[in-house]
């Protein structure tokens, strides 16, 4: 299978606002020359790219504000994005993160968790797929999930589990897949220095944290070059092999005195979650 071009194909960025999402756009753009569909809930960030993309990069931007959290606009989003049928990819990349005890998660926090990082995600997909099935074109999907799929995150409980399951949905359903000029990606980056881990309680963990042009360029790197699972870094690689190697409780422990010390710090300066 040769090689996703994204010069002049309308591509699809969840999250585009900020972080990981916002990188990989401008990325598209100034280096691909690829035509974008930003997609996220706050529309003057996404109004403020779009104009940044088509003055600077020459390329054409439409802006879909959404809030993922919500089916109904999951929906409406989805209807957008594909009534015209020039879809040639999409990066699915919006998350959101919890770093604290997980008896202190709200239920509602959970909830939403869910619905952005699991249920948005599979409903998309899901559309998506159909619509390359049916069509027959090319393109492809981008699934961002975690290194917290591979290598489990105590004090980040119920955002490895969320990132875990789409890590398996995705590398199962793509050999479900019938059209061979369509791919399915799923992309496993470690921390990334963005603003959701900006704040205080992850001064602990800064060193381990990715550059965000780094990690966006490894991203398009795998969704260009049709990756079925890419786990970036020699690190993140020698830790997945090592979770195959050695029993999981053993790493899992390591991780949770690393991060456990982080959350002591962040609670002993008063930092909320």
């Amino acid at each position: 299978m040769s090689k996703l071009q994204f010069k002049n194909k309308w591509i699809l960025v969840t999250g585009a606002s900020s972080g990981l999402g916002e990188e990989m756009a401008r990325q598209l753009a100034f280096q691909h020359q690829a035509n974008l569909i930003l997609l996220a809930r706050r529309k003057e960030k996404l109004e403020e790219l779009k104009a940044e993309l088509e003055k600077e990069a020459k390329v054409s931007v439409k802006v879909i504000s959404a809030d993922l959290a919500n089916l109904e606009d999951v929906d409406r989003a989805i209807d957008e994005v594909l009534k015209n049928g020039q879809l040639y990819g999409a990066i699915l990349n919006a998350g959101v993160t919890y770093f604290g005890r997980h008896s202190e998660l709200p239920w509602d926090e959970f909830q939403n968790m869910l619905q952005i990082n699991v249920i948005s995600v599979v409903r998309i997909t899901n559309r998506l797929v159909d619509f390359f099935e049916t069509t027959g074109n090319e393109g492809g999907i981008l699934l961002v999930s975690s290194m917290a799929a591979i290598l489990p995150v105590p004090y980040q409980s119920a955002y490895s589990g969320t990132k875990a399951f789409i890590l398996t949905f995705a590398s199962t359903l793509a050999h479900e897949i019938k059209n061979p000029r369509f791919s399915l990606t799923v992309y496993t980056p470690g921390g990334i220095a963005t603003e959701m881990t900006a704040g205080e309680k992850f001064s602990d963990l800064r060193s381990w944290l990715v550059p965000v042009g780094e990690a966006a360029r490894d991203g398009i790197y795998a969704f260009r070059n049709r990756k079925s699972l890419y786990i970036p870094g020699f690190l993140n690689k020698m830790g997945s092999v090592l979770m195959n190697l050695l029993p999981k409780k053993i790493i899992t422990r390591k991780m949770s005195g690393i991060y456990y010390k982080a959350l002591l710090k962040s609670e002993a300066l008063n930092i909320k979650p």
